[in-house]
Order: C-alpha cells, then sequence, then structure tokens
C-alpha cells in the first residue's frame, strides 16, 4: 500500500511532531505533504524527509509567519496532490484532514484536537492576544471555513484521539466516533536519578495561555525554587514577574533536559493540555507531576500515585497543593513504570494494527458484495449502485 503522511505546519516543534516522527519511523518512504514548511525550525533529522509543502509555503513570510495566513491553510491542504497513495496517515490539530486524495483511498486522522481556531474562536483569540480588528476581520470568513472543516472530517475513514478531551470534542464537533490512542513518550530519552533537588520545574512553550504566570506567582509567595525551561514570546513578562527563587534556563533539549527531569523535586503543569507531553516524560524520570486537573492531565496523573491535581488554574489553588507536597511520598520507579506504559514501541505498534485494520476494512467495503437492502428500501424500488466506506 502506497502511503502518504499529512500534518497541519512543519514551523515549530513540539508534542505534534513527535507524533510525525513516529509515524515516519513506521513508514519511512512514505512524503510528508503540509502547507508550510520551516527547516530550520525543526529537527536535523527533518532534513532527509521527502517534504512537500503546498503553493502557501511560497508565499513571502508564510512559513516563519504562519498565523497571518492561517484561514488560507484549508485552501492549501486542499490543493496538496496526494492522487496514486492507498492510505492517508494525517496529523491534525488544525487543518490536515482536509486534504482530498483519490476517491477510493482510506484516509486515517490522528486528532490532536478539533481546531481550536475555528470551533473556539473566542477563546483562541483571547488565548492568543487578538485585537479587535483582527477579531472583524477574521470573523467573516469562520461560518464558511467550519462548513469546509465539516465536509472534510466526513470524509475521514477512521478517527483517532489523543486523549478522552479530544475524543468527547470530536464527537460533539463532527459527530464521528473515535479511537483513542494516548502520544508516544521516548522513555529511553530519560533516566531516573538516586537523589533529586528541590527545584519545581516548568517546561513549555511560553506563551500566555500556558499559564507558567500562576507557578511564577505561586513560587514568589512560598519562596520556593523554581527552573522555568523554555522560550518563547512571554518570556519578558514573566522574567520580569519573577522572584529571586526562579530561575530561566531557556529551551533545552537531549541530555540537558533529562537531567532537568531526574533532578527535580516535580514538574508543575499549568495548563489544561489536549493531551500533555511532558507529563509523562518527567514521570519516565521518576518524578511526580502537578497538574491541573483539567482534560488530558486526567489521562495521564494517577494522584497519590504518580502526582497530584489542583483544582483551578490560579495561583493560590496550586500553592495549596504545593504546601502539603511531598516529593519524596511517590516511588520513582512506579512513576516510571506508568510512564512506560505509553511508550514509543507500544505507540507504533498500535498505530500500525489501526492503520493496517482500516485499510482491510476500507478495501473489502469496496469489492465486497453490496449490503442487502431492507424490506422498505425494496418495495420502494431502491437499489444499490455503491458501498460506502465503513
Amino acid at each position: 500500500m502506497k502511503i502518504a503522511l499529512v500534518h497541519d505546519a512543519l514551523n515549530q516543534y513540539g508534542g505534534a511532531e513527535k507524533v510525525l516522527e513516529e509515524f515516519h519511523a513506521l513508514y519511512p518512504d512514505a512524503p510528508v505533504f503540509c502547507p508550510v514548511y520551516l527547516p530550520g525550525a525543526m529537527p536535523r533529522a527533518f532534513d532527509a524527509w521527502d517534504i512537500r509543502p503546498s503553493w502557501l509555503a511560497r508565499l513571502p513570510g508564510a512559513n516563519r509567519y504562519h498565523r497571518a495566513v492561517f484561514p488560507l491553510y484549508p485552501y492549501a491542504m486542499h490543493s496538496l496532490d496526494l492522487t496514486g497513495y492507498d492510505l492517508i496517515l494525517s496529523s491534525s490539530f488544525n487543518f490536515a484532514h482536509n486534504v482530498a486524495g483519490d476517491a477510493e483511498a482510506c484516509h486515517v486522522c490522528y486528532c490532536h484536537s478539533p481546531s481550536r481556531f475555528l470551533w473556539d474562536f473566542h477563546n483562541y483569540a483571547r488565548r492568543e492576544g487578538f485585537s479587535a480588528v483582527k477579531r472583524a476581520a477574521v470573523l467573516p470568513f469562520l461560518p464558511h471555513l467550519r462548513a469546509q472543516d465539516t465536509a472534510s472530517a466526513h470524509r475521514v475513514d477512521r478517527w483517532i484521539a489523543t486523549s478522552r478531551a479530544v475524543q468527547r470534542r470530536v464527537l460533539k464537533t463532527y459527530r464521528r466516533r473515535s479511537t483513542i490512542i494516548p502520544p508516544p513518550v521516548d522513555i529511553d530519552a530519560f533516566h531516573t536519578a538516586r537523589t533529586h533537588d528541590r527545584y519545581l520545574l516548568v517546561l513549555m512553550r511560553l506563551v500566555p495561555w500556558k499559564r507558567a504566570d500562576i507557578v511564577i506567582e505561586a513560587c514568589n509567595a512560598l519562596g520556593l525554587p523554581l527552573v522555568v525551561a523554555g522560550d518563547g514570546r512571554d518570556r519578558t513578562r514573566l522574567e520580569r514577574m519573577a522572584g529571586p527563587t526562579v530561575r530561566f534556563v531557556g529551551r533545552v533539549e537531549g541530555a540537558a533536559k533529562a537531567k532537568l527531569f531526574a533532578d527535580c523535586a516535580a514538574f508543575v503543569l499549568p495548563a489544561a493540555e489536549d493531551f500533555g507531553i511532558t507529563p509523562l516524560e518527567a514521570m519516565a524520570s521518576g518524578r511526580p507531576v502537578i497538574a491541573l486537573g483539567q482534560d488530558g492531565a486526567l489521562d495521564t496523573v494517577v494522584p497519590g500515585v504518580t502526582g497530584e491535581f489542583f483544582e483551578e488554574q490560579t495561583a493560590s489553588s496550586l500553592a495549596a497543593v504545593l504546601r502539603r507536597f511531598d516529593p519524596d511520598a511517590y516511588d520513582p520507579q512506579a512513576i516510571r513504570a506508568h510512564a512506560e506504559t505509553f511508550g514509543s514501541a507500544r505507540f507504533r505498534e498500535r498505530i500500525h494494527d489501526l492503520v493496517t485494520s482500516a485499510y482491510r476494512r476500507h478495501r473489502s467495503a469496496l469489492t465486497g458484495p453490496p449490503p442487502a437492502l431492507s424490506p422498505a428500501a425494496r418495495s420502494a424500488g431502491l437499489r444499490v449502485v455503491a458501498r460506502a466506506p465503513a
């Protein structure tokens, strides 16, 4: 079977791109189609891939300033030439599932979330700091884009969701059922340590909606040591509000990242993530996680075993948990064992099994006998002209 991989955008590296890496490891000969591609923003391994960006990537500045051309993404997706491919495996957090392949191709979509830009626009605009002018410019496009997105969703043959929260969103948004396969964690990239330091760790893109500010506020108030790893447009504001116990280390990768995880007292997740891979990276390092008790964290954090929840996205709610938190009350080996159930090898196995099953079922539906008509349909003079894919 000839396979094509599709991804929303290759201009910043995060959890969705790690999923794409696993897809490519499974199907290394498959080309990767995407609307925009910024090579310098991706790991060097991507340079050897067969990456095929759309016409959108040729517009000046589109690869770097992708938010400015966001409404054009669905059109760029539709323009990608996927003729001749038997199976399309898309990794979608916005519009990747909008691609159109051959009529008989099987399309499996791994959905990180239905597009927040389309289906939760006002919260998305508030989170991203849209001005009133920018909101007014975007709003007229939304009805058409939503209709197009819904139509595209119904051309997908099989949906995969990252978590229960995303599964509910897929059902509510597209009226489609999905199978949950959590994103992968590279367990072997992390290690446990015999002892740990006393600092708390935050590692994320430093953007306002991730809410690193409430962790800084809580640690300022309690005088707790905090290491903030990562970079982003909110860093300057966060550095201004940080007290003497807060240290910024910028973006970290590889061995430096693994050491930060292994040596911390606990990892803090203050945002409601669709799934969240960094908490599992902390668990792979044997460290407990203190997470906002919403969305993806509910699928990974086990209170009293791998960490704790705080209930409200406020500094005071987090501080209340930090006051009574004892990092030595958790078993590092039990935490790592829990993380291993989310390992990359297990992820690739589950994806391969589902993709193979979906493709065989799709081909069987196309080539098998037509379904029997009900007596009512026969009496109405109807006849089967084609069998729709399951």
